[in-house]
């Protein structure tokens, strides 16, 4: 029964994958014949997408909060490659993605389409990714970036890094915080992370074959990017999505001790 319901899981997958490449390689033309940088467009047709991809994984969703209604810059604790199609479901996304991504067998493709900008670590390029970024933000559209530059397994996050940050001060764009978690009977998921040495195939297959686990993403308050330095900014978010996922549970230490 379980081969069964693999084999189910992964045929849905495939066909939600071959869509999203026709949808990638129809806009290759269009773009040319058209000779417009199609990035709104791209942006819908992808949140489509992820939709589809996010309800062809074995997760059960909750959303709380309110999706923002004017541009902003998501910053969200980052678990595992799911959290990128489970967030972008909510609204027409631009994603920022380590390099790595790109060279992934079809997904980096389709990230590439997407309209995925892609970081490489140590590379001392952030004044001109600050750039970029700037003119997403600009153009009126969403920005999710991962601020803690790679992902955790979700027991505690990472310090939020505050280098990209300077774009939406640039900008007068405020900050959108999210925070994302896995639980498996109620508590913390071991499958979903994708971390170490996990390799894409063999992460996809473990989790695949599990039971369906439970995804909470809390949209928080935004954070007017005027407030403070980009420092100072990367630690309220980061407090902000701390409190989210723990909060409750370091009350609950506090109390008992």
């Amino acid at each position: 029964m379980n081969k069964l319901r693999l084999y189910l899981r992964l045929t849905r997958l495939v066909a939600v994958l071959g869509v999203g490449a026709l949808l990638a390689a129809f806009l290759v033309p269009v773009e040319r014949l058209t000779r417009r940088d199609l990035l709104g467009l791209r942006q819908r047709l992808t949140r489509w997408f992820l939709a589809r991809l996010g309800n062809a994984l074995p997760f059960r969703v909750s959303v709380h909060g309110q999706v923002p209604q004017k541009p902003m810059l998501w910053l969200s604790n980052h678990i595992s490659w799911t959290d990128i199609p489970l967030i972008g479901m909510l609204a027409p996304l631009s994603f920022l993605s380590k390099a790595e991504v790109r060279t992934w067998p079809l997904a980096g493709w389709l990230a590439h389409k997407a309209g995925t900008l892609f970081i490489r670590r140590g590379a001392g390029d952030g004044g001109l990714l600050n750039q970029q970024l700037g003119r997403h933000l600009n153009g009126g559209r969403h920005l999710l970036i991962f601020p803690e530059g790679t992902t955790c397994d979700g027991a505690a996050l990472r310090t939020f890094h505050g280098r990209l940050l300077s774009s939406a001060i640039e900008s007068g764009i405020d900050l959108q915080p999210v925070a994302i978690r896995y639980l498996r009977d109620g508590q913390r998921c071991n499958v979903a992370p994708f971390i170490g040495d996990d390799d894409m195939l063999s992460h996809l297959l473990r989790l695949m074959n599990s039971d369906v686990a439970e995804v909470e993403i809390q949209l928080l308050e935004p954070i007017a990017s005027n407030s403070g330095n980009r420092n100072e900014l990367a630690r309220r978010a980061q407090a902000a999505v701390s409190e989210a996922l723990y909060g409750a549970q370091q009350q609950e230490t506090q109390a008992a001790a």
